[in-house]
């Protein structure tokens, strides 16, 4: 018995030691841009023949994205450039390789002019077929350019009708160009399939779903993603990761994006100097199906490989992005001229493709790295492979033997004195 308990409390030492050893923040804070372009927007709206449909508090689909746009053309930030979009508002025949080329630009992104917006949206009727895809790429270079934010809004009553573009597989290829373009998506109508292609649209780019049923929530979104895009953002930066650390890119204080294959290693290169802290952390997310039971971890290796120090995390299929990080203190020299150290981050994932699923593009991968001014007295945590918390693992591994001892010689005791009485 007394073996048992002095082993409990030593075991429940160890573990708190190693909870408090290892576990550091892992937020990291970008550089943000001086100045940024003023942000981009373009609404996209389905002007299918389904939008007749009546539905929608007693009235069609299309009247109430006629005034949702009316009010939100009103409440637009005078910094944001606005521009609108339409699929299938011209073609009127049964040609499905005409119909699936019907999307046009009815206001351009630029300054807006309410009155001229206003005029455009008056004159929509619902028309023909639902090319959502090719509609998705001409918005992307409709809000190309500039360094600002781009921000698409789809609108949609239905599913995409000029498949086998898939607009999921388009949304993956414009989140894959690292332009930094958010789309995001409101559905008209709750139906399953519907709802599954248009969150599968915003989840490759970051975006939002939104299931609407009335002219008020619709307007309030809209509205919302609008002024959204009027927010101050750091804008990632587009980087390659490689296959080994001696050809990887050098990487400075930012946000960056990057894409991962699925069981793939990507490097990356940062100079830490004497006297700085090299924070990283990385998020991939899962914008496919995968399957359950994966993981992410982020290594800070020497250019020889070994490695100083890591971040983990695992997830069991019930979330969509998984992160982690670590923090590297690099100790003071006395040697003022003392060179910087090149630590090569090391991202690596156990993702692995469900049935059926496409690996190509590369899962997304969000790398944040900021090189700060160190602790005071900051330890080299490459001597030890703990992390800064070495020193408290020894500390409450010895105070954990400290308490078992005492506890075996206490229950010794009253063993001896029940034994007397």
């Amino acid at each position: 018995m007394i073996t048992r308990q002095r082993l409990a409390a030593g075991v429940c030492a160890l573990l708190a030691a190693l909870t408090a050893g290892i576990a550091f923040p892992t937020g990291a804070v970008a550089d943000e841009t001086a100045e940024q372009a003023a942000p981009k927007v373009e609404l996209v709206l389905d002007v299918s023949g389904s939008m007749r449909a009546r539905d929608i508090d007693g009235g069609s689909r299309m009247a109430a994205a006629k005034q949702a746009f009316n009010e939100v053309l009103d409440a637009t930030p005078e910094e944001v450039q606005l521009g609108i979009r339409t699929l299938g508002a011209n073609y009127r025949g049964n040609d499905r390789k005409t119909g699936c080329k019907d999307t046009a630009q009815l206001y351009p992104v630029g300054t807006l002019d309410r009155t001229e917006a206003k005029t455009a949206v008056a004159t929509l009727t619902p028309t023909g077929w639902t090319p959502i895809g090719p509609a998705l790429l001409k918005a992307a270079d409709d809000v190309s350019g500039g360094n600002g934010t781009r921000r698409i809004v789809l609108i949609s009553d239905g599913e995409d009708t000029c498949q086998p573009l898939d607009p999921c597989e388009v949304a993956r290829e414009i989140a894959a160009k690292g332009i930094g373009l958010t789309i995001d998506t409101l559905g008209l109508v709750p139906d399953a399939k519907t709802r599954d292609q248009l969150s599968c649209i915003a989840d490759a780019t970051g975006g939002t779903y939104t299931s609407v049923q009335h002219k008020e929530e619709l307007t309030d979104r809209v509205g919302q993603l609008v002024k959204r895009a009027a927010d101050p953002v750091v804008t990632p930066v587009a980087v390659e990761g490689a296959g080994a650390c001696t050809s990887a890119p050098t990487l400075k204080s930012g946000l960056y994006t990057d894409r991962e294959e699925f069981g793939q290693h990507r490097y990356y290169r940062v100079d830490v100097k004497p006297g700085k802290e090299l924070r990283a952390s990385v998020s991939v997310a899962a914008d496919r199906e995968v399957n359950p039971d994966y993981g992410v971890l982020l290594q800070a290796v020497t250019v020889h490989g070994r490695e100083i120090v890591r971040g983990e995390a695992a997830g069991n299929g019930r979330t969509d992005v998984i992160s982690t990080g670590l923090r590297y203190p690099k100790a003071e020299s006395d040697d003022e001229n003392a060179a910087a150290e090149t630590v090569c981050l090391q991202v690596s994932n156990s993702f692995s493709a469900a049935s059926g699923v496409k690996t190509t593009p590369g899962m997304p991968v969000e790398l944040t790295v900021d090189v700060v001014n160190g602790p005071d007295q900051a330890s080299d945590v490459a001597s030890f492979g703990l992390g800064r918390g070495w020193w408290l693992l020894g500390a409450l591994v010895l105070t954990g033997f400290l308490a078992g001892v005492l506890w075996g010689w206490i229950s010794r005791l009253r063993i001896a004195v029940w034994r007397t009485n």
